[in-house]
């Protein structure tokens, strides 16, 4: 780390809340990125939240071209990417205007001065330049002439443009950030070393922009306090960090290791998804394949076919394209056939809010489709939590023989978070067995549609093992044989079973766990993403003293089964979540008790201060 040049002070503290916010080409999810990565090597625990627009290029210096990312580093366990920043960079007005409201009261602001040109305040929507008419009277600023100072550290460079040039101005910002909050430039430098050394001119500016921007820090008088963030005392193991939409991969593909099968993911590109099929591509050395489809559809009908030859079998999607599935998926429900699909929700309904994070499939989930139709549905709580549950849902996919559905959202998807490596020997494998002729050598039949006794799903047989050949479709089945019935009986006892069997996993999962006392005067239910939020804002009640506890839930079908007697020990219960009630209309429905809904359809996750105050609210 580069050796300080002049006096400061350094003040200790617990956890800072960051975000670097630009215009869509100014590299903000990379300079967050790179911000947070640093952070994970130095041990401080991260949550992240990156936001980016969903159009490919808005306007230049629009508000509707605002890229942000935010990141929560800090001493302690944490579970959310904050709530309110501490400090903002702004390379433009836009970035200024669209963040500002989110600063926390006080916060502190470093803006490109450049930038704020009478054409970009224009754009922005401002009336008066905010770094001159005392609108930001109530945060501390730091007008940097950033672009000036990169290029000139870049100067001399053969071969690069002005506007290349400026695409640095990115790591100038990030290498500012880097000396205000003690870190070292190595990590983001051999990044750099690596990523461009194809071009070495564009290698040489990011570097000296870096550089530059950390020793401007230390030189220049704007900047009299250095901030320093311990390491966190989590868990001894070595960590790594993850996304959602990774751990969803890397849960996929050692499932199918734990089985000894190849993994089959079939999709169609849509975001917040498609990073699971990046993710995935490269990984044919594990026995990964990858198929882009041409349509939903297509991508459904293809993993219908994997599982069918035996592989495990997974699809990814989102919202829009879960509805195109759907009758697919009634498909692999009446074949029975071992699958996984991945819904990464993001705000609706139609094409909604194609970045931004939403709970609203939950019913979708559940009942969007024709007929009866159960299956298992799961929710991941946190980026490192998709692993768990990917995996997990493989095993209740086998189980029960039926497909089943993982519910993440585009804030877990795209967050990061620290993930402690597991040891692959620790995890229990996932017993498969196919039936082959020399099961039946006592005479008795191969049933298709036969039920095992325990779990009530039906034998995988693979196509073209002679013997056990087989008819599948779609239309109502005989049981036992699978030959096509219109019997009323048939009808009946068919649906009943596939009800069932998929019933019959609450015995399987594990008992919900009560985070506070197991009685009291509030219960606070929650399932997916808002997870951290909920656990913080619990924890903060419970230590003024108020009586308060808190489950969530993974299993969304079926619910765990002690869930009605825990509900039963406390006289309210608070149900967040990010969608008009839809848990809470299940669960009132089911339990037939009152629930209070809290709903937020803001494409933004629940902060942690809005439950605490809703906890406050009706505990007073």
């Amino acid at each position: 780390m580069p050796q300080q040049t002049r006096p400061v002070n350094v003040e200790e503290v617990e956890g800072v809340v960051i975000r670097f916010a630009g215009d869509s080409g100014d590299g903000m999810q990379l300079t967050g990125t790179q911000f947070t990565n640093t952070a994970a090597i130095i041990g401080n625990d991260i949550s992240t939240l990156p936001e980016y627009p969903a159009e490919i290029r808005a306007p230049v210096g629009t508000l509707a071209g605002v890229s942000g990312f935010q990141v929560h580093i800090a001493s302690q366990q944490i579970f959310t990417s904050g709530d309110d920043p501490h400090v903002l960079i702004a390379m433009n007005p836009a970035a200024l205007k669209a963040s500002l409201g989110d600063l926390m009261p006080g916060g502190t602001i470093i803006v490109d001065a450049d930038e704020f040109t009478a054409g970009n305040l224009r754009k922005a929507d401002y009336t008066s330049n905010p770094l001159e008419d005392g609108s930001l009277t109530g945060y501390h600023v730091h007008k940097v002439r950033l672009t000036t100072l990169n290029r000139h550290a870049v100067e001399g460079i053969p071969g690069l443009s002005i506007k290349e040039v400026d695409r640095s101005r990115n790591f100038f910002a990030l290498g500012l950030t880097f000396w205000i909050y003690d870190r070292p430039l190595d990590s983001t430098l051999e990044w750099i070393e690596d990523k461009f050394k194809k071009n070495p001119a564009v290698q040489e500016a990011n570097r000296r922009a870096l550089q530059a921007g950390y020793h401007f820090g230390d030189t220049s008088e704007l900047f009299s306090t250095r901030y320093k963030v311990k390491p966190a005392a989590l868990p001894a193991g070595d960590y790594r960090k993850v996304t959602g939409n990774e751990a969803v991969a890397l849960g996929m593909v050692t499932a199918a290791t734990l089985a000894g099968k190849p993994l089959v993911y079939c999709t169609y590109p849509i975001t917040p998804a498609s990073d699971i099929l990046h993710f995935l591509a490269p990984l044919r050395n594990f026995d990964v394949r990858t198929y882009q489809a041409e349509d939903e559809i297509a991508a459904m009908g293809a993993t219908i076919g994997a599982a069918f030859g035996g592989a495990f079998a997974a699809t990814g999607t989102s919202g829009p394209g879960l509805a195109l599935k759907s009758e697919a998926i009634n498909l692999a429900i009446v074949l029975e056939l071992p699958m996984v699909i991945v819904d990464v929700q993001r705000g609706g309904p139609s094409t909604g809010l194609p970045t931004k994070p939403e709970q609203a499939d939950l019913l979708q989930a559940l009942f969007g489709r024709n007929g009866e139709s159960p299956i298992p549905v799961l929710a991941a709580q946190s980026p490192a939590d998709c692993f768990d549950a990917t995996i997990e849902a493989f095993r209740l996919a086998v189980r029960a023989m039926t497909p089943v559905m993982v519910l993440s959202d585009g804030y877990l998807a795209n967050s990061a978070e620290p993930w402690a490596l597991v040891n692959p020997d620790s995890l229990p494998p996932i017993v498969v067995q196919h039936p082959a002729l020399a099961d039946f050598q006592d005479g008795s039949q191969f049933l298709p549609y036969s039920r095992d006794p325990l779990t009530m799903a039906r034998p995988w047989a693979l196509p073209g093992e002679f013997g056990l050949e087989h008819r599948i479709g779609g239309l109502a089945k005989q049981p036992g044989t699978g030959n096509v019935s219109y019997s009323p009986d048939d009808n009946d006892r068919m649906i009943r079973d596939r009800a069932a069997k998929v019933a019959k996993l609450a015995e399987y999962i594990p008992l919900l766990e009560v985070f506070g006392k197991p009685t009291g005067n509030l219960l606070v239910i929650g399932w997916g993403s808002s997870y951290g939020a909920i656990r913080q804002a619990v924890e903060r009640a419970q230590r003024d003293g108020k009586s308060v506890s808190a489950v969530h839930l993974r299993h969304l079908n079926p619910f765990p089964r002690n869930l009605g007697e825990i509900m039963d020990q406390f006289e309210q219960i608070l149900i967040p979540e990010m969608n008009l009630g839809q848990l809470a209309m299940l669960l009132k429905a089911r339990y037939l008790r009152p629930m209070i809904s809290m709903s937020k359809v803001r494409g933004r996750p629940f902060k942690i201060s809005e439950i605490n105050a809703k906890i406050d609210e009706l505990l007073g």
